[in-house]
């Protein structure tokens, strides 16, 4: 199905096209709310995004992709939640186990638990680690290394000139890179 089809169908509100768009979107929207959401806010932060593209979705022209559009919403939603967060003084820590939402867990064979409880370990310990980050720089890394979205896509999410995601990006991908050598992680 190609993106135009798609949108026209959420725009004529077919609960396929919306169940489609909450299987693909929801764990990428996710991913973005946890660098400016608490824990026991994100589901709240994750509806608050869902209505606002169904809401929206009418209203949405085409001149970007619908994943930079959707992703744009998300951070808006997350700095929103940011926000309120530094007017009240509270601190975002997330004690959820990551693994369990955005990886789809397979059944381990016996032959392979201690692989798969390794590298579960050493992607835990990424995450651990890019906690340090300040959340433009775990975004940075999120949207680009994980998401795969191109620095153009970047730049019109965090409306930041092109030059200054790849210089941004540099600097939160050396920072990380010092970050796990000090944890002798490599």
């Amino acid at each position: 199905m190609t993106e135009e089809k798609f949108i026209e169908d959420l725009k004529k509100n077919d609960p396929d096209a919306f169940k489609r768009l909450y299987e693909e979107y929801a764990p990428k929207i996710y991913g973005v709310l946890r660098n400016y959401v608490n824990h026991d806010e994100i589901e709240d932060a994750l509806q608050e995004v869902f209505i606002r593209i169904i809401r929206g979705i009418n209203g949405f022209k085409g001149l970007s992709k619908l994943s930079t559009w959707i992703y744009r919403i998300a951070v808006n939603v997350g700095k929103n939640y940011s926000r309120k967060y530094q007017r009240s003084k509270e601190t975002s820590v997330d004690f959820e186990d990551e693994t369990e939402q955005n990886h789809n867990i397979q059944a381990i064979s016996n032959t392979n638990v201690k692989n798969e409880v390794l590298e579960e370990l050493d992607y835990q310990m990424i995450l651990n680690i890019m906690e340090k980050l300040d959340e433009e720089e775990r975004l940075l890394i999120k949207l680009r290394d994980i998401d795969g979205l191109s620095y153009n896509e970047i730049a019109e999410i965090m409306e930041i000139p092109l030059g200054t995601v790849k210089s941004r990006l540099h600097y939160a991908r050396k920072k990380l890179r010092q970050l796990i050598e000090e944890a002798n992680f490599v």
